[in-house]
């Protein structure tokens, strides 16, 4: 484990962070390593894909609404593939 000072920390800051390790029943250096790792750990990655079953499932949709927008997705992109850009 790493070990890490602070120092010069103001006493306003000091006073701050005694009373919240209190409050939270934990000694000064608990609540410190709690506030560090709570600010630098990123948060659970997002899932796409369970993002987009849940909606799903929201949404209520059933297979067959699935197949028709893969349907549409698919006519979409083979007509994008082929045909030229208008300009008008």
């Amino acid at each position: 484990m790493a070990v890490l000072t602070v120092r010069n920390l103001p006493e306003n800051v000091h006073r701050a962070l005694r009373l919240r390790a209190a409050q939270h029943g934990r000694s000064m250096e608990a609540e410190v390593r709690s506030i560090l790792e709570a600010t630098v750990t990123p948060p659970e990655r997002v899932k796409l894909g369970a993002m987009l079953r849940a909606l799903g499932r929201e949404a209520a949709l059933t297979d067959g609404d699935v197949a028709a927008l893969e349907d549409a997705m698919t006519a979409v992109r083979e007509r994008a593939s082929h045909e030229p850009m208008r300009l008008d």
